[in-house]
């Protein structure tokens, strides 16, 4: 092979030795180096101006021949683009040799080949964001090897160790998590309806006075009505008689007893004294039996003043939902008067769509949350019902909670939170600390001294974690809480996007 086919070859080969060298040390070459802005990069040298190659690229000048480099990505995605000049006139792409090693932040070298495309060099790589790197450029032309070196920043601020806790900055780092994704669902507060009571009369009579009212609070016990009821007041003159009976009866049964033991009375009139006095005995127990089923106490202190006043009791202690009596009404003793509910406890009618129903289970976990209040509360799955609705082809699922603060009311609407899905992913960052650059959602890694923005391809989310699918490794740092003060540093500094 003679020496005019191998000069090509070796020149390339001089030129990876020198692009090896440049990824370890980035000194300044003998010729011109100006620093390039592509369409993002932001930049204040006064050297913008006057090294702007026809294209708005940046211009590297060694003598008559000169490189400009350009970001493209109009319609693709970022990519290099070099076109060559010889004393200011547009060469031929195959005239020379060009490779740039591209250093930045917590990532790898990459080194860029560059082949003919049209009139310029087109980079192999796409060259990602954000803009904010150090270049090691060489090029071959005529048998010349020329260098020069750039850097550029974007989306990077200098924040000292010593200042992170004072800004209330906390460091995080990339790992693995278990994103657990939420189904939320619709509802409505409702009463537990094992907790609502129907309060009826038990006797026939006349109302003579109402104490309770709807959306009053009662407790066990409190008197809700009076009525007048000619039926109580026989039953209570039964029980009245057949105590009377049951004391005469044992005094009789004591003195034929004695009369008999003396041998004075014949043994005929004791038995019938013993007989009566056990008929009394029946006769009283029923009256206080008759009595008792009607909730009233047959020693309570009617029987020396009205004996036909019922008071009409709360069975329960609760909140009264509906009432149906009026004063001087005539009630039936089957005719419900007062609803009573205890609040303690409340229902959540959840609604369920069919696709859904795979995914919650009676004893499941569920966060509740008010839609128009701040109010919140965890409870559990107590009955799914099984049939879907005709009409709205919907399930509804219980969700019990505890109410004895009484925050939750029956009607309020609310929201029923649920975990879906365990999903383990490879790497994953905290939600508190995406922030916005530009359009993309960023994090801001942690580099030594500096934080510098990394777009993020994001996945799946359970509010807490969000996986990350591209832009940030498995193990790197970065700000997690009060990450939006690095956002304000930023906007101090000016950083922005030039075009």
């Amino acid at each position: 092979m003679d020496k005019a086919r191998l000069m090509p070859i070796l020149i390339v080969i001089a030129v990876g030795v020198i692009l090896g060298g440049l990824i370890l040390i980035l000194d300044k070459p003998a010729g011109v180096a100006v620093k390039m802005t592509d369409t993002h990069a932001h930049e204040k040298s006064a050297e913008d101006q006057i090294s702007t190659g026809p294209r708005g690229g940046k211009l590297f000048i060694d003598h008559d021949f000169s490189m400009e480099l350009t970001i493209f990505e109009k319609g693709v995605p970022p990519q290099f683009r070099v076109y060559l000049y010889e004393k200011g006139k547009l060469l031929p792409p195959t005239s020379a040799v060009v490779a740039i090693t591209l250093t930045r932040l917590g990532a790898p070298a990459q080194l860029f080949r560059f082949t003919p495309e049209a009139d310029y060099l087109l980079g192999d790589q796409i060259v990602e964001e954000p803009h904010s790197f150090d270049l090691a450029i060489a090029a071959e032309h005529g048998g010349k090897l020329m260098r020069w070196s750039h850097s550029q920043t974007e989306g990077r601020v200098e924040i000292p160790d010593e200042m992170l806790k004072s800004m209330g900055i906390e460091l995080l780092t990339a790992g693995a998590a278990i994103i657990k994704p939420k189904l939320r669902l619709p509802g409505e507060v409702i009463f537990n309806e094992h907790n609502i009571v129907r309060v009826v009369p038990r006797v026939p009579g006349m109302v003579s006075a109402v104490h309770a009212h709807h959306g009053q609070h009662v407790k066990k016990n409190d008197v809700l009505a009076v009525i007048e009821s000619p039926m109580l007041a026989d039953l209570r003159s039964q029980y009245s008689v057949a105590k009377k009976r049951l004391v005469l009866a044992k005094t009789t049964y004591e003195r034929e007893k004695q009369l008999w033991e003396e041998k004075i009375s014949a043994k005929q009139e004791f038995l019938l004294a013993e007989e009566l006095w056990n008929e009394a005995q029946i006769a009283l127990e029923l009256a206080t039996t008759k009595l008792r089923a009607l909730g009233v106490q047959p020693e309570s202190g009617f029987l020396k003043t009205n004996i036909t006043q019922y008071e009409i009791r709360a069975p329960i202690s609760g909140i009264i939902i509906a009432k149906a009596v009026a004063l001087g009404e005539v009630l039936k003793e089957d005719r419900e008067i007062y609803t009573v509910a205890d609040v303690s406890t409340v229902w959540t009618a959840v609604t369920v769509y069919p696709k859904d129903l795979n995914v919650i289970r009676v004893g499941q976990q569920v966060s509740v949350k008010a839609t128009a209040y701040d109010i919140e509360s965890e409870g559990t799955v107590t009955y799914i019902s099984t049939l879907i609705g005709g009409q709205t082809r919907t399930a509804t699922a219980r969700v019990e909670l505890d109410n004895t603060d009484g925050k939750w009311r029956p009607g309020m609407f609310i929201n029923a939170e649920l975990v879906a899905e365990e999903i383990a992913v490879p790497v994953a960052v905290s939600v508190d600390a995406i922030q916005t650059f530009r359009d993309w959602s960023v994090v801001y890694g942690r580099y030594d001294q500096y934080f510098e923005i990394r777009p993020l391809k994001l996945g799946r989310s359970d509010g807490d974690m969000v996986e990350v699918l591209e832009g940030f490794v498995h193990g790197e740092q970065y700000a997690g809480g009060n990450s939006f003060a690095l956002k304000a540093e930023l906007g101090k500094a000016g950083t922005t996007h030039d075009h």
